[in-house]
């Protein structure tokens, strides 16, 4: 990740779980921090600069992923077509985060058929260890991978898996007993 004192800048955004944030540098989206967990807007400033010391409130691709964000916890079909900035990524992350955004709202992949689209069908482990080091959580929507059986396992986000039952209701995906998709996703 590429964020210079000039060239990183962090916008929030306010919606009915809360206050949310987004990081951007020269380069696209650097991290986004989302509203669950009760943060106020101090709250949300003080936690992005922990993460980012010399970070600054700007506008630009921080701004414009703000405004997506804020519409999409509303309940807005949003499409986040902003750069990303890449240079964090390992080869393998950066191939599963482009397939996982191919995800559409609403819909679920099961962390084998991800690694199965990638070319590479043993490594749902290592689908399921990028989805928890995802800094992008949204913007690449790892909320949308659950297990082949439809469960909802892992969810690193602040809420973990209540946040992301909640996201999936927000979508539209059926949730049965907050535990898993309902109904089980085909074969």
């Amino acid at each position: 990740m590429k964020c210079t004192i000039n060239g990183c800048c962090y916008s929030l955004y306010s919606s009915s779980p809360g206050w949310g944030g987004v990081v951007a540098g020269n380069d696209g989206l650097v991290e986004v921090f989302l509203p669950f967990g009760g943060n106020g807007r101090e709250e949300m400033i003080a936690r992005i600069i922990s993460n980012w010391p010399d970070i600054r409130e700007g506008g630009g691709i921080a701004a414009a992923a703000a405004g997506l964000l804020a519409a999409y916890f509303e309940g807005e079909k949003v499409t986040f077509g902003l750069p990303i900035d890449m240079s964090g990524f390992t080869a393998f992350q950066h191939d599963v985060y482009m397939e996982v955004a191919k995800i559409p709202y609403g819909s679920t992949m099961s962390y084998a058929a991800v690694a199965v689209s990638i070319g590479r069908p043993l490594a749902a482990r290592g689908v399921g260890a990028s989805m928890a080091a995802n800094r992008l959580p949204v913007i690449i929507p790892c909320h949308r991978v659950v297990a082949k059986s439809g469960g909802l396992t892992g969810y690193s986000a602040p809420g973990g898996l209540a946040s992301k039952s909640w996201l999936l209701r927000l979508e539209g995906v059926g949730i049965c007993d907050n535990k898993r998709v309902c109904p089980p996703l085909s074969p």
